[in-house]
């Protein structure tokens, strides 16, 4: 897929606000310092569309990006960061419960894993939240450049290892890197294969 235009459109904290749900959408949530940001601008190829920062818990909105003038990219709160005050972690619990839930035009959530950590319990509850709930999600292991080739191999094992203990058969899988652009042209061919399944 080739990214043409990619553009900032809204930033809320309620899933009625969003725009209209006519067009395919992909979210993109993880815990906090993932390296979300970094990846979304790698792949729509943008500096600083989304907003990175080193101090964790940046993203406290719902943001929309319309790409193509196609299709939307949504980048959701981190989730499991403690320096938020507790009422602002609910609201982020219900604020991503309940747009995920209710857009209908959701096509997939790509969780995203910090390859270098084995798999951390606020991660796999998430996933086995969505999967109960039914909801098309994809894994993206993020800083895969930060291991050396075997240490890769291990890790990616060992969340195989770990999410077949839950699921039957494994959600999609990505590895990626936003510093060597590793893994873009794979997320965006299943983004471009999803939004032409869904017709």
């Amino acid at each position: 897929m080739l990214i043409k235009s990619a553009e900032f459109i809204i930033s809320n904290t309620d899933y009625t606000r969003c725009p209209q749900p006519d067009k395919p959408e992909f979210a993109f949530i993880g815990r906090s310092n993932v390296g979300k940001s970094s990846l979304i601008n790698m792949l729509l190829e943008r500096k600083s569309l989304a907003k990175t920062s080193v101090k964790p818990g940046k993203t406290q909105t719902i943001n929309h990006f319309l790409v193509n003038n196609a299709w939307y990219l949504v980048d959701l709160p981190g989730y499991g960061y403690a320096s938020v005050s507790k009422s602002a972690r609910f609201s982020f619990g219900k604020m991503i419960d309940e747009y995920l839930k209710n857009r209908i035009n959701l096509t997939c959530t790509f969780v995203l894993l910090d390859v270098r950590q084995k798999p951390q319990p606020i991660d796999l509850d998430f996933i086995t939240w969505a999967g109960t709930g039914e909801l098309p999600i994809a894994l993206i292991l993020t800083k895969a450049d930060k291991l050396k080739s075997n240490e890769l191999a291990r890790s990616v094992k060992l969340y195989e290892d770990t999410l077949l203990k839950m699921w039957e058969e494994l959600p999609p899988m990505f590895l990626t890197s936003a510093e060597k652009k590793v893994g873009r042209d794979e997320v965006l061919n299943f983004m471009d294969t999803a939004m032409k399944s869904r017709g």
